[in-house]
């Protein structure tokens, strides 16, 4: 079984890569959330980790952001 893709709950903090992974997105484009503030990260020492729980909160975000509005007159 390859369990290079199976996600073990018990993680609290997530390598920028794993994010980028769950997120299904680059590397590259993961950073950038980061430096922007969309996504949350935190030092630990001289790493860059994400918590896991900052992935459902900032695809909350995105899905609140794209909801259509109402166009009741």
């Amino acid at each position: 079984m390859d369990t290079a893709h199976v996600e073990d709950p018990t993680v609290l903090l997530l390598t920028v890569e794993e994010a980028a992974r769950r997120l299904r997105i680059g590397r590259t484009n993961c950073y950038a959330l980061i430096r922007t503030g969309q996504l949350e990260s935190v030092p630990v020492g001289r790493l860059r980790r994400v918590p896991a729980d900052a992935l459902p909160e900032f695809v909350a975000r995105l899905r609140a952001a794209n909801r259509p509005t109402s166009l009741a007159a």
